[in-house]
């Protein structure tokens, strides 16, 4: 892969739609799925496409929660020097814990991701560590109609040589439509080893029960 110029696009302002559902299935057990088609611009110039799911356990009642998960992740990379791509997929294992607190108004969201990846023939694993902020500007809570400002942090570590992976700083605004779905608009700037990006994401929050 060290042909493949994933940034072929640099000056462009790439565009992530993004859907996140999270079903309860019971007090403790939970089904999470994802999908995510990534654009080197806002639409039709594919980047990525990521479609993920796992079943989680809530350790406590409302802010711990341990999953097991699997992603399956389709790229098209820019081969260096031309406009053609290097299409790869991905087959990803990976064990997450989330923790979550409330400071008044201000609710943190820590979640510490264990990546194992099977990429054609190779396997890489990755350590990732996400941390989130949501806080809602015309309510006291986050429930139908409040709209939330909301910001992250993500850094992504390989467990070889080369350790820095990248890191991704988000900021956005979004919406409660009622108190199981949500809508965000923001932007991205991802942060790689010699190169960085600025992603604009739109954003869909389920967490409708079955």
């Amino acid at each position: 892969f060290s042909t493949v110029n994933g940034n072929a696009q640099d000056s462009e302002v790439g565009n992530w739609f993004l859907y996140f559902g999270n079903q309860k299935i019971n007090n403790r057990w939970n089904f999470h799925n994802e999908v995510q088609y990534r654009n080197y611009n806002f639409a039709g110039d594919l980047e990525q496409l990521l479609i993920r799911t796992g079943i989680g356990y809530n350790l406590t009642e409302n802010n711990n929660n341990i999953l097991l998960g699997y992603a399956f992740v389709h790229s098209e990379p820019y081969i260096l020097g031309t406009d053609d791509k290097l299409k790869t997929d991905e087959h990803r294992i990976f064990e997450q814990f989330i923790t979550k607190q409330q400071f008044g108004r201000v609710h943190i969201q820590h979640r510490y991701r264990f990546e194992q990846r099977f990429i054609e023939d190779i396997f890489k694993m990755r350590l990732r560590y996400f941390l989130s902020f949501n806080v809602p500007i015309n309510k006291k809570a986050m429930d139908k109609n409040a709209v939330y400002v909301s910001a992250y942090n993500e850094l992504f570590i390989n467990t070889e040589a080369n350790y820095f992976d990248r890191n991704r700083l988000h900021g956005g605004v979004g919406n409660f439509l009622n108190k199981n779905l949500k809508v965000g608009v923001g932007v991205m700037s991802q942060i790689l080893q010699n190169s960085s990006r600025t992603q604009f994401q739109i954003m869909f929050f389920n967490s409708l029960p079955f």
